[in-house]
């Protein structure tokens, strides 16, 4: 074993600091001197021991997910407790976590409210506060809390091993328990957008869309964006009366053609001006399966409001149903109806009574739900649908990727409508590529595609200088990996790709989606809203092994939903 010059100097000065204070010859009833060994450990010890664990690689496990140094920046800092990015913290220990004002953090997991504060050594436990050796950091731009304490305050087991330089964080509960209380509400925890009026117009599903997108944001984040904007500037043919749905607000956003905000596109005025940039890039949305009621309760709770549909037999605030009690602002529709409104999932009561409703049920239990007809229906915009509704839940997006727009400089895509329907060989797998021209020398940095199912696994690869279907079989594999959710994704490349000005490249997906015979997602002209698909932008291939391909533009009339994302 090596030993560095100061740890041998450590340990003489400790050896003799012992030999003094036990020693004292010939001053045997002399008063001994108080030993200022604590004050060593800290001042001294500690930062040494921390400089050499942060020397080597950290591997920390929460919850059998393994992470290390290099993926998430986790250190030990001087009191010896390991420090780990908040970014993290919502997919690590699958929670709520979300911060406040720049400085107060709170993490949410099962009935626990945990809560740090910004250079306070104190922690938070539903309403109870004890003081902590290291407080939550801004290191670098980055907010860090103290892994073990976080670990404690969830009901978390710790361990640290100092030489495997490892910790691991258990949860000591099974895996079939619910990580969500029985009610919560986004309102309450400042995480529901301000409510909207859509008037006259058939653009609830904008108007949906939107907030739910704003709630995803929050409380890090605050914006009003427009749905004049979206129901207006997208690439269907449709006007505001016609109606809608979340597809379109897909295409929309992962097209870039928006969000913009509202104050530069009021809405209700007729006009929407179509030069607006983008303020956010949607890079990811999950699509969450018909009636998973669970899986609705976490994505509320984990990122924010959730895009549904009802069928509603209200028209407006002023309007009555029988569906409809309006003195407990209650809804249950059960019936054949299909939906025709879109709403957006706050929060949840378990324990809602069935004696609200005007109708009978067979049980408690309702979701509660934030609506586009201004802050005089229900209670201020928001009224509860119940467990027992027909419509509830079977459509579910939640937004769990938006970023800045400075993420990537340019984006190649030939799909402006977004997924409009599905291709395949009647097997559950598929070979998908779309070829691009650059349009400057950069890099090809990320592809984007739908995953049509749970449990989607995928390969990426990229083939530079492209000349004809036949340089399919040159490509290099960029990127692997599994999708739980269905959903749409932007993969990062494990290596960028450089293109030249005016090289022809194409990104290639390959695509195993269990159960699924159709598992690649296709723009093309179904109907009257999507007859302005062209297929003259694209140019993709498809093949069931990835070695005989066949254009789908002439082929199968459509175009393929892959997308390239590019850095200068």
């Amino acid at each position: 074993m090596r030993y560095s010059g100061r740890y041998i100097v450590l340990t003489v000065f400790l050896a003799v600091a012992l030999f003094l204070k036990f020693n004292n010859v010939g001053q045997a009833y002399e008063e001994v001197k108080p030993f200022r060994g604590a004050s060593i450990q800290k001042d001294i010890w500690n930062p040494m021991i921390a400089d050499s664990v942060n020397e080597k690689p950290i591997s920390v496990m929460v919850d059998a997910k393994s992470y290390t140094s290099e993926d998430m920046s986790v250190f030990m800092d001087d009191n010896l407790n390991l420090m780990i990015p908040v970014k993290v913290l919502r997919d690590s220990f699958n929670c709520s976590a979300h911060l406040y004002q720049g400085n107060e953090l709170l993490v949410e997991k099962y009935s626990n409210e945990v809560g740090f504060s910004l250079d306070k050594n104190e922690v938070t436990i539903n309403n109870e506060k004890e003081e902590i050796s290291s407080c939550m950091k801004l290191v670098d731009g980055e907010y860090y809390v103290p892994l073990e304490t976080l670990s404690d305050s969830l009901g978390y087991s710790y361990s640290w091993n100092v030489e495997e330089n490892s910790a691991v964080a258990a949860s000591e509960k099974t895996s079939d328990v619910s990580i969500v209380p029985a009610r919560y509400n986004l309102r309450e925890k400042l995480r529901a957008p301000g409510v909207k009026d859509q008037g006259n117009h058939g653009t609830c599903w904008a108007f949906a869309s939107l907030s739910a997108l704003e709630s995803s944001l929050l409380p890090e984040e605050s914006y009003e964006f427009s749905p004049d904007h979206m129901s207006i500037q997208n690439s269907f043919a449709l006007n505001q009366d016609y109606g809608g749905d979340y597809t379109m607000s897909l295409a929309y956003l992962l097209a870039w053609q928006g969000p913009v905000c509202e104050k530069d596109d009021p809405y209700g005025d007729d006009e929407s001006d179509d030069t607006l940039e983008p303020v956010k890039h949607v890079q990811e949305v999950q699509i969450i399966g018909s009636k998973d009621f669970e899986k609705i309760k976490e994505a509320v709770f984990k990122y924010g409001g959730v895009q549904t549909s009802i069928y509603s037999a209200l028209k407006s605030s002023q309007s009555h149903s029988e569906f409809y009690n309006s003195k407990t602002k209650a809804y249950c529709y059960m019936g054949k109806e299909k939906p025709n409104h879109d709403v957006v999932i706050i929060g949840w009561d378990d324990n809602y009574s069935k004696d609200n409703f005007s109708v009978d049920l067979e049980g408690d239990g309702a979701f509660i739900c934030q609506n586009s007809w201004g802050s005089e229906f229900g209670d201020n915009g928001v009224f509860y649908v119940s467990y027992y509704d027909t419509n509830i839940g079977i459509h579910n997006v939640v937004y769990t990727g938006i970023e800045d727009v400075d993420n990537y400089d340019d984006i190649y895509q030939s799909d402006l409508c977004g997924w409009v329907g599905q291709l395949g060989f009647n097997d559950d797998h598929i070979f998908g590529a779309n070829v691009f021209t650059a349009e400057k020398a950069e890099k090809i940095s990320a592809a984007g595609f739908y995953a049509l199912g749970t449990d989607t696994e995928y390969q990426v690869y990229i083939v530079s200088d492209f000349k004809d279907s036949s340089s399919l079989g040159n490509r290099q594999a960029v990127a692997s990996g599994k999708l739980n959710s269905a959903g749409y994704y932007t993969i990062p490349f494990d290596t960028e790709i450089s293109v030249k000005e005016g090289e022809r490249f194409a990104v290639v997906v390959e695509l195993t989606t269990p159960d699924s015979v159709h598992p690649l997602a296709i723009e093309y002209a179904a109907d009257e809203t999507t007859e302005n698909v062209d297929l003259d932008d694209g140019e993709g291939y498809i093949s069931a092994q990835g070695t005989i391909w066949e254009n789908v533009e002439s082929g199968q009339k459509c175009n393929l939903c892959i997308k390239a994302y590019a850095k200068e």
